[in-house]
């Protein structure tokens, strides 16, 4: 599997204390998106400007990828990410992300984390999106089942409906992204329509699947009535739903965003005031419906 990052000890991805395993590759390009390193599937070069010093180390690249004239560039186009720069930059200004590991390797992971689950801990995938490398997601879920430990996805939801029928026996939850419930919005700014999302949590539900709805709050773009409301409507056709979290945006993905010598597309002008939140929260909470 291709990873991203492994966090332990995580206490909001999902229940109890959790080890997360972020894997490489998703199908959305969301404009706000928090973890940008793990939208392509390939390794990829982070390089943090604000950390170089010009040294020219770097330049051991077989690629010729790093350029130096005025300034330190990299043409990415030519970087392969096999990271022998980084490791001779003495001061930690670039970073390989995407580390592939055998389902056993991520085991003995989860493992060692395992006295501190508790009752209620276990392993979350998170990414990007899981299911883009679904195979190898399920070997893993399914382990993890036969030892007995928890075991929860974090999801954007949009993949082939087929995935459902092996995904759900494997998942104890689904922390299910609803990132916006106006599909011509969505696709503006996650570069896909929600219908596929939508249908398929309905699927998943059906099939007995539990499930927590994440939703991003965004000001000035669904932080409106009519999306709570579209929320609600969302929920009350579930019968396994524990409930919503509402999840505020924050632009420190940006950093990674620049590191990747991409473009930010996000704003802090997207943070949503605590007065918004609550406003969301109480809506829900007056249909009846559970906030987490």
């Amino acid at each position: 599997m291709r990873v991203a990052d492994i966090q332990r000890f995580c206490m909001r991805d999902g229940p109890g204390i959790r080890t997360t395993v972020f894997l490489k590759g998703c199908p959305l390009r969301c404009a706000w998106c928090h973890n940008p390193e793990t939208q392509s599937n390939k390794r990829e070069l982070l390089y943090y400007e604000t950390k170089c010093i010009g040294c020219g180390a770097c330049a051991v690249c077989n690629q010729n990828a790093h350029e130096f004239s005025d300034y330190h560039t990299i043409q990415r186009d030519l970087c392969i990410g096999c990271g022998e720069c980084v490791t001779e930059c003495p001061t930690g200004a670039l970073e390989i992300i995407g580390k592939d590991y055998t389902i056993q390797e991520l085991l003995k992971i989860i493992e060692k984390d395992r006295a501190f689950y508790g009752e209620n801990g276990g392993v979350t995938l998170s990414g990007g999106e899981p299911f883009m490398q679904s195979e190898e997601a399920f070997l893993l879920l399914e382990q993890c089942k036969k030892k007995g430990i928890h075991t929860a996805i974090e999801t954007c939801g949009y993949f082939s409906s087929d995935i459902l029928s092996r995904a759900v026996p494997a998942t104890d939850l689904f922390l299910w992204d609803i990132k916006d419930t106006d599909s011509r919005r969505h696709k503006e700014y996650t570069g896909v329509s929600n219908e596929r999302i939508i249908n398929n949590l309905i699927l998943a539900d059906s099939l007995g699947a539990k499930t927590r709805i994440r939703c991003i709050l965004i000001n000035g773009l669904n932080t409106k009535e009519q999306h709570y409301k579209n929320v609600a409507g969302i929920v009350s056709r579930l019968k396994y739903c524990e409930g919503v979290e509402f999840i505020p945006y924050h632009s420190y993905g940006g950093a990674k965003t620049v590191a990747l010598g991409e473009i930010y597309l996000g704003s802090d002008k997207w943070i949503p005031s605590k007065g918004q939140i609550d406003e969301a929260k109480k809506y829900l909470q007056n249909k009846g419906i559970t906030v987490l």
